[in-house]
């Protein structure tokens, strides 16, 4: 399905509306713009466009002003956006931002079901506050980040020699783009972890604590101690190895596509590290790499990504 771009009078230019979406990352995904600025201008564009869809559907959510409704008016608004979702699809545009993803899907065609599994992953925060398991957590994972990787792998592209190489040597490239998802979205809630039992959220899996021996209460207390520190070596390991399942991935994209993921997967993955440097205190502090190791790795990342 091919949709038109075009909109009705009143809406904002093509180019401003790419303009508004360039700003929206860059204020709200340092460490993912400063990745999306290696690629090609059209390729860039689009991942900003995909973006700040995401991130509207999170607001939906977890907005200040969205924390403050009851939970009957956060169920119809996501209602609406996957109405709205489902009729951009359609080739319904409303205003820029249905503008602008309406001519990323005429560049890059890619299906619906991501974005409604996005939205179905909204839906869990209303009524999921604890997972009992990490088969739990991985489904929500998958949901709100997975699904990334599944709605950016068609603007990334694969490298022509992907279709050539022995089948044994093929990657599944959808499950490596997934992987990336899960693994970002992990190390999102080891970082955020005080962050969110604010919002009485606890992402760790219950069946977690219990093996280690720290309980809810201590967590929700803010507690460190030798169990946390364990605790939570064991989640970084488990993140680590998702951001290892991606490797396979992103070693076929398209070669203008490279660099840029293999800088915001190893920038992203510094954020593991960090929390190590802070003796795993992500009550008391947020975890981030500098500015100046972001740049001091974009050489690194160049030459793996030349090595593929």
């Amino acid at each position: 399905m091919v949709l038109s771009p075009a909109a009705p009078v009143g809406l904002p230019p093509l180019e401003e509306a790419y303009e508004q979406c360039r700003r929206e990352t860059e204020r709200w995904a340092k460490t993912f713009y400063l990745g999306t600025l290696l690629m090609p201008p059209e390729k860039r564009r689009a991942i900003w466009a995909i973006y700040v869809w995401c991130r509207r559907t999170d607001e939906l959510m977890d907005s200040p002003e969205a924390q403050a409704l009851p939970v009957g008016e956060l169920a119809a608004r996501l209602d609406r956006w996957e109405e709205r979702t489902r009729a951009l699809f359609a080739g319904q545009v409303r205003d820029g931002l249905d503008r602008v993803m309406a001519d990323v899907l005429e560049h890059f065609p890619q299906p619906l079901d991501p974005y409604l599994q996005m939205i179905e992953g909204q839906r869990m925060d209303l009524r999921c506050h604890r997972y009992a398991n990490f088969a739990e957590l991985e489904l929500y994972c998958f949901r709100v980040a997975g699904t990334v990787g599944l709605m950016t792998q068609e603007v990334m592209g694969l490298d022509p020699a992907y279709t050539t190489a022995p089948w044994s040597e093929r990657p599944n490239t959808s499950e490596a783009a997934v992987a990336l998802g899960i693994a970002n979205q992990l190390t999102n809630i080891l970082r955020d972890v005080g962050e969110d039992r604010g919002r009485g959220r606890i992402y760790l899996p219950q069946e977690d604590l219990e093996r280690f021996g720290y309980s809810e209460q201590e967590l929700l207390a803010g507690t460190l101690n030798d169990n946390w520190r364990a605790l939570m070596a064991f989640q970084l390991e488990r993140a680590r190895h998702w951001f290892g399942r991606s490797e396979a991935g992103v070693r076929w994209l398209a070669a203008d596509a490279r660099w840029p993921v293999w800088a915001s997967l190893r920038l992203y993955r510094g954020i593991l590290d960090a929390i190590e440097r802070l003796n795993y205190d992500v009550f008391n502090h947020r975890a981030y790499v500098p500015r100046a190791g972001k740049f001091l790795d974009l050489p690194v990342s160049y030459v793996i990504a030349q090595a593929r």
